[in-house]
């Protein structure tokens, strides 16, 4: 595409379904959330609702693991591909009357009865896959009709020089609709250690062919649309791809080191893991040069917002890879160190990639409310709150893993534990604040400030000329 593409050649954007989705995606957090702090607090007051059961710790847990993923992280995800594929592809999506089926589907089919159903006492023990089987042949068709809606474009316009999202967008949809029943049918079918074994392969799979590949298409589109600057590297680019879908699916068996399950199958994990952080490193040395010039604190929040999730990736990366190792997972496994762990994959790398995208597609729809002072708030609430939460569990499990292997009764290490359990509940303050001023930043302020937001900060010429050249200037790093 060359880049004197006139704006009449420009593809359609569905902005009301980019705006549809990016709603649902903020609301679905907030009660997610909701479901977490409740979580956090019969940690430490188990009886202060009565112990009904649909509020048992349980169940509220698996509301809000899956509410997280699929309600915030999949609307988020389906709002920046509603923006991103035209632009990306140069032609539209398939069709907008599948756009309003997907969303039904996903919010009114998934998540909403996924809730209803687990707090109603219907669930499956399996992690990344609580929500009943019922849910799951929904979330099936709903992936499956994504595929039909955004993938199309892509191999319209020929697959020889698509940039490196689009290889992103392209796997991370066709590999969850492989692994998605793996890990929620499989398990149920399976018995003993041969279903553990399908489970453990979807814990990483749900993150690693999911949210890492939707959330790295956000920041691969992000960067070079926000500094006008192609990505440092094409060649680091597509190796970091086709090192993340060799090796991911192979770790997640780490997660059941000195298990029954084989040992040959559990030094692969742990070899894929350790191989998975080296992909990591050069994926984000990528990614922070190509940020060059520009900072990890840019004026454009959604580049500030993607930035700081490529840190976040990057550390929550090397931790796993080294939690892996078998010294190590012995000390801290089932510890709250772990949670700090998914706390910083879902809620710092994840998060902050979903928000940077959120807030990079709502400064380029002209008629959408855009509040440039409360995405600031979100930044810095959020990053505030990621950093003590994520801080505060893993020192607590560091302390947990001393008393267990100091052969000191159980319930001394619950006691140790309590005052950072105290702490990860006030770490909920600004991460709750930093969502609602998220809400507030994407639903007030006046209509079109977002354009008028990215003319000040790229300071070139208007949005309605930029907005064409998006998808040719990231183009050029291929």
């Amino acid at each position: 595409m060359s880049q004197n593409v006139s704006p009449a050649a420009t593809p359609a954007v569905e902005t009301r379904l980019v705006y549809a989705h990016g709603l649902a995606a903020i609301v679905t957090l907030l009660i997610s959330v909701a479901f977490g702090i409740l979580a956090s607090i019969e940690l430490l007051v188990p009886d202060l609702a009565g112990n009904p059961a649909w509020l048992s710790w349980g169940r509220l847990r698996y509301d809000h693991t899956q509410g997280i993923m699929l309600g915030w992280l999949g609307n988020a995800f389906f709002a920046f591909l509603y923006h991103a594929v035209p632009l990306l592809t140069g032609r539209p999506v398939t069709s907008a009357r599948l756009g309003q089926w997907i969303f039904g589907l996903w919010n009114f089919a998934v998540v909403a009865p996924g809730w209803v159903l687990v707090l109603a006492g219907f669930s499956q023990p399996l992690e990344w896959a609580e929500f009943p089987m019922v849910v799951d042949v929904f979330v099936v068709i709903a992936l499956a009709l994504a595929i039909i809606q955004f993938l199309p474009p892509f191999f319209r316009r020929g697959l020889e020089d698509l940039y490196v999202s689009s290889w992103y967008v392209i796997g991370g949809l066709v590999f969850t609709l492989l692994a998605y029943p793996m890990g929620n049918f499989v398990p149920e079918l399976v018995p003993g250690a041969r279903g553990a074994a399908f489970s453990g392969l979807w814990i990483h799979d749900a993150v690693g062919l999911f949210v890492t590949p939707l959330a790295l298409a956000i920041i691969y589109y992000v960067i070079p649309a926000a500094t006008r600057r192609p990505i440092f590297s094409h060649f680091l680019s597509m190796l970091g791809f086709w090192l993340l879908f060799f090796l991911y699916p192979l770790n997640g068996t780490h997660h059941y080191i000195y298990s029954v399950i084989p040992m040959s199958a559990q030094i692969g994990a742990i070899t894929a893991s350790a191989l998975l952080g080296v992909d990591v490193i050069i994926v984000v040395a990528n990614l922070l040069l190509s940020l060059r010039g520009s900072g990890v604190f840019s004026r454009d929040v959604a580049l500030r917002f993607a930035a700081m999730s490529t840190i976040f990736y990057l550390v929550v990366s090397i931790q796993g890879s080294v939690q892996a190792q078998m010294s190590v997972n012995q000390a801290v496994h089932f510890s709250d160190w772990v949670i700090g762990h998914s706390h910083l994959a879902m809620l710092g790398f994840a998060t902050f990639a979903a928000a940077g995208g959120l807030a990079h597609v709502w400064q380029r729809i002209p008629w959408a409310r855009y509040n440039a002072r409360a995405l600031d708030w979100s930044y810095w609430l959020l990053f505030a709150g990621v950093i003590l939460m994520v801080t505060d569990l893993t020192v607590a499990g560091l302390v947990e893993a001393r008393l267990w292997q100091s052969a000191a009764p159980w319930l001394d290490s619950v006691r140790a534990a309590r005052p950072y359990w105290l702490i990860r509940t006030g770490s909920a303050i600004p991460i709750a604040a930093g969502f609602i001023a998220l809400l507030l930043g994407l639903t007030t302020g006046p209509k079109g400030a977002g354009l008028q937001s990215v003319e000040q900060t790229i300071g070139l010429e208007p949005v309605r000329e930029i907005a064409p050249r998006l998808a040719p200037a990231a183009s050029e790093a291929s």
